[in-house]
């Protein structure tokens, strides 16, 4: 976009941090992501170098349009938590080592000036999908981002949903199976390693391993290496016809299924939004999720809420910091 055409529009800066990546953009009032710079994130390293990682984003995203060199900026910083978004403190999350109880929104505002705010990234793309995406117009919104792991948000009223400390929405670590494997965060039986990318692939590796003489193309896709199965060669495998890959991604409904049943019974949201590369997966089950969801919940009208994919896809982190300049959160 050129310097005439960004003149007279209102935007902000998103910031997306992950545990290899730091991407940043311009997004507008109407949530269109214009230009974007991705840069690679030392997520194990020093404070420094995951602080250089971030600004080195922004340096080359304001490269790119001379007018936000000058006046106020808005930034919006979406990372993995725990973080206190009320202080804009990172303070231990495990797949980012190099920030403890470090001040990030307080250091970016140091360098850039104007305001910084910051927010755990699964609440943050929930906020982007409430204003501008499959959750707009809906008073209340359920979003999960099903992944690697499994987060999400909770909208009321075009809110954040934060809780009495700020931990609230741990959705993806909700038990529905107390017998059931152990998770990262020490509880069993959690959605997160029952139905995420990780549980799906991990599943995969097993089920070959158990049945070495069943036929699959999983197998073939990964090049004879069970160890190199992961969850997108599940869905490669689905959709050339593989059943094992079918069995493994219709267990993997069945259990999100549940899983929604009781977010339905806690929240009874006004639609459910499903984004993360897992969810895009499971789009074709959309359908079956709903089939099979009066089986789940206590609440009989549960079929009159519906269940969405996200509109913001790679991008969502980006969507999501720049949603947090744009409307409040609680």
């Amino acid at each position: 976009m050129t310097t005439t055409q960004r003149e007279g529009r209102e935007w902000a800066i998103g910031v997306d941090v992950g545990g290899t990546k730091v991407a940043a953009g311009f997004v507008d009032a109407r949530g269109e992501i214009h230009q974007h710079t991705r840069v690679p994130m030392n997520s194990h390293g020093t404070a420094e170098e995951g602080l250089a990682a971030v600004t080195g984003a922004i340096d080359e995203l304001l490269k790119l349009a001379s007018e936000t060199n000058s006046g106020p900026r808005r930034i919006g910083i979406c990372a993995p938590g725990p973080l206190d978004p009320h202080t804009g403190v990172v303070l231990n999350p495990p797949n980012v080592t190099c920030w403890r109880s470090y001040p990030l929104a307080a250091e970016i505002a140091r360098r850039y000036g104007g305001s910084v705010k910051l927010e755990n990234d699964a609440k943050s793309a929930g906020l982007a999908e409430a204003l501008w995406g499959a959750g707009r117009g809906y008073r209340n919104v359920f979003y999960t981002c099903i992944g690697t792991g499994i987060g999400a948000g909770i909208l009321f009223d075009g809110c954040i949903y934060h809780g009495r400390t700020g931990a609230a929405s741990e959705a993806g670590h909700l038990v529905i199976d107390y017998h059931g494997p152990l998770c990262g965060c020490g509880k069993r039986g959690c959605i997160e390693p029952l139905a995420s990318g990780t549980a799906i692939g991990k599943k995969a590796r097993a089920r070959l391993t158990e049945t070495p003489t069943r036929k699959s193309v999983m197998l073939e896709l990964a090049g004879g290496n069970i160890d190199a199965v992961t969850s997108e060669t599940v869905g490669r495998a689905y959709a050339a016809g593989d059943p094992v890959a079918k069995e493994i991604l219709r267990e993997t409904v069945h259990l999100i299924t549940i899983w929604l049943g009781n977010i339905v019974d806690l929240l009874e949201p006004d639609v459910m939004v499903m984004g993360g590369g897992v969810a895009a997966m499971l789009n074709p089950f959309f359908g079956t999720i709903r089939e099979q969801l009066p089986a789940w919940s206590l609440n009989k009208r549960c079929l009159e809420i519906p269940i969405v994919p996200a509109r913001y896809g790679a991008e969502a982190g980006i969507a999501g910091g720049a949603a947090l300049c744009t409307i409040a959160s609680t």
